[in-house]
């Protein structure tokens, strides 16, 4: 698998086989806890090549979290005796995401920690410059509200340029609705303009800027059958202005209330509650008002045996007749395996994802947990990955000696806990074991070679079956029409790409229309596989040379919480007198996944970075490849990543019964080991690490 590159741990290790069957490697995706992801869901997006989670805005306080499950009766803020809303009237009981002002979120507290590998969705689709422009008109706008009361400067406004991919733009005018609710945007031609919005400004005369923020948080979201509280007011004519002002802005979707609630003074007090009115909660806001259509939602658990996640999308779009790109999920888990993950598909109903379900097991899938959503999914939206690992055929490496494999096995485990893990990408970012990686295309894709691409994609595996027929013979004929007539329908990437090519041809304009035919998500996936064994063989370079002594113009990430600092100036570039004073250690050192926003170690790691890019002819490459809608800003990625929550346990061949001599019989035995690992951490490179073999 990486048969040259490094381990950071010195024990012997043993040898022993994985994937005998897909039930010998179970993989359960590791959910984001529900109200990080329903508080702010724009705020917990992903870029596309893994980078920093975006956290509130610079000019806001943090808001109010929102919550996930129905007030209780009893909950806090209702005591003394004092009946909720729902008690008085059932049908404005809360759910889904509402607001209140006695939540526990202490002031100024980030709900999402900033991850080292995601840099904020706004960063990736309107670049950093961009980005930080952005933030610069928000700011000013604010202050101008602030110190100024100037009515006019509502009326200011920021072009973001054109954004030609609808979905693009749809996560733009959400991203930015999020992180600064006081904005409003709006698109012409394919141009995306930022203003003030004057509702959010008006509202911030009669409730707190605070209040303000959580409202227009609340209203994007648009979470069915969800409520919004006020801060108590005993003001009547005060509490007057406020439903009326709603009443009057957003009363075609939303209606008030006043109810009794007890105070923070254990006082009886009155609180204007909101809610959606019955159907209408699932209407966009925009700039002048509301869209009358929501696309429909439906959230699932995906359960799949020896499929790859792209295969298993395919079926399911097949089946449902829907495009791939209609779902959404959080990353790319294993084929040869058991895996669980949610996702989430667009324009279909509940009820007709159950219908599938029999048809589905079928095809080595099973579906859980369906219900409906308000959102997609975005990837690297996850905390994480449990694994559940059966290890058989142990044995001593040949070089070894020693005749006790459990003393092997033990500090072998001990060892990985304690140092962690070189945090190489595993063989299934580039497609183990096929003729053509998934590496080879994203290269080609960066150099705009659109030809070879399209043919490197099409190049068939040394088998005799009816999808590699079809490539088979596409290659040798150019017919995109009669390969079209021969590719089985679940291949669903394959036959979006060759209606284009039947189209256009099977040229340069056809091979780019081709690519634009399949989803972004699919196209950036080979462009991110490049990158990634960059780093790869970056990583294997630095621990070489230098080992795990930090170095001066080693590169650090720095954890603040100061959301106005750019990704870029939190990581800091070592110095000589660092060095010499051993400031930093290894884990703290991060290489960065190349793009066009990051900035290289300044040391002979640097010199290789560009050297190695030469080679690939992309010494000049912007890492924007415009034809494709394709932006790759870059991120960094920690040198070393640790294990959590490690476990494991001897069988014998008796199944259910733990070893535990000293001395093992090695034909006889499986190791079970779990773990926990971090977002786009590979469970193989763990394995490797423990065993010291390569796969």
């Amino acid at each position: 698998m990486l048969p040259s590159f490094s381990y950071v741990t010195d024990h012997t290790g043993f040898c022993g086989t994985i994937k005998n069957s897909p039930s010998d490697f179970v993989v359960t995706e590791i959910e984001m806890p529900k109200p990080f992801l329903r508080d702010t869901p724009a705020e917990s997006l992903q870029k596309t090549s893994e980078a920093p989670l975006e956290q509130s805005s610079p000019c806001l306080q943090q808001p109010k979290k929102l919550r996930t499950e129905p007030p209780a009766p009893c909950a806090e803020g209702c005591g003394g005796g004092a009946p909720s809303p729902s008690e008085r009237d059932p049908s404005w009981a809360g759910g889904g995401c509402c607001a209140s002002p006695n939540e526990t979120q202490r002031e100024g507290e980030p709900e999402l920690k900033s991850g080292l590998e995601e840099a904020g969705i706004l960063d990736s689709l309107l670049g950093k410059p961009m980005s930080e422009l952005l933030n610069k008109f928000a700011c000013d706008l604010k202050d101008a509200w602030d110190l100024e009361n100037n009515a006019d400067s509502v009326t200011g406004e920021f072009s973001l340029g054109p954004v030609l991919d609808k979905r693009n733009r749809a996560d733009l005018h959400g991203a930015i609705r999020q992180k600064f609710p006081f904005l409003v945007t709006v698109t012409k031609d394919n141009e995306v303009i930022v203003k003030g919005n004057a509702d959010y400004r008006e509202l911030c005369q009669l409730v707190t800027e605070k209040e303000t923020s959580d409202f227009f948080k609340f209203l994007d979201a648009k979470l069915e059958n969800s409520t919004f509280s006020f801060e108590p007011d005993g003001n009547k004519e005060h509490r007057k202005v406020v439903h009326h002002f709603i009443n009057r802005k957003f009363g075609k979707v939303l209606e008030t209330k006043s109810f009794t609630v007890t105070d923070v003074n254990d006082q009886p007090n009155m609180s204007i509650m909101v809610r959606f009115r019955g159907k209408s909660w699932s209407r966009k806001r925009s700039a002048g008002g509301f869209q009358e259509k929501q696309d429909l939602y439906t959230a699932f658990t995906l359960q799949k045996e020896n499929l790859e996640t792209l295969e298993a999308i395919g079926f399911l779009a097949a089946e449902l007749g829907v495009l791939p790109s209609d779902f959404s999920y959080t990353g790319i888990k294993d084929k040869k395996a058991i895996t669980y993950q949610p996702m989430v598909v667009k324009k279909v109903t509940p009820e007709r994802l159950k219908e599938i379900g029999s048809k589905m097991e079928k095809k080595g899938m099973r579906i859980h947990n369906i219900h409906s959503a308000c959102q997609h999914l975005r990837l690297g939206q996850l905390k994480g990955n449990r694994f559940d690992i059966v290890v058989r055929d142990l044995k001593h490496h040949s070089h070894d000696s020693s005749a006790d494999l459990k003393e092997r096995i033990s500090e072998a485990m001990e060892n990985v806990e304690t140092k962690g893990f070189v945090n190489y990408y595993g063989p299934q970012r580039f497609g183990q074991g096929q003729n053509v990686q998934t590496d080879q295309i994203g290269l080609a894709l960066l150099n705009e070679n659109m030809v070879k691409a399209v043919k490197l994609f099409f190049t068939p595996e040394d088998t005799d079956d009816p999808v590699n027929n079809t490539k088979r013979y596409f290659l040798q004929t150019e017919d995109a029409k009669g390969a079209l007539l021969m590719l089985p329908e679940f291949k669903v990437r394959e036959k979006m790409l060759l209606r284009a090519l039947n189209r256009y041809g099977v040229n340069h304009e056809g091979c780019t229309k081709g690519w634009l035919n399949i989803p972004h998500s699919m196209r950036i996936f080979y462009v991110h596989a490049y990158c990634s064994k960059i780093w790869n063989e970056a990583a294997s370079y630095r621990l070489k040379i230098y080992g795990s002594k930090v170095v001066e113009g080693d590169l650090v990430f720095s954890e603040g919480n100061d959301e106005s600092v750019s990704l870029n100036d939190k990581v800091h570039v070592v110095t000589a007198p660092e060095e010499s004073a051993n400031k930093y250690s290894i884990n703290q050192v991060v290489l960065p996944m190349v793009g066009h926003s990051i900035k290289y170690p300044s040391n002979k790691v640097g010199q290789w970075y560009h050297e190695r890019l030469s080679k690939d002819e992309l010494q000049m490459c912007k890492f924007r490849v415009s034809p494709l809608q394709l932006n790759i800003p870059g991120c960094y990625r920690p040198i070393l990543k640790n294990v959590q929550n490690l476990s494991y346990f001897l069988e014998g061949s008796e199944k259910g019964i733990e070893i535990e001599d000293n001395h093992l019989n090695e034909s006889k035995v499986s190791l079970h080991i779990s773990f926990d690992l971090d977002p786009s951490c590979y469970a193989t490179v763990c394995l490797r690490e423990i065993m010291k073999c390569d796969f």
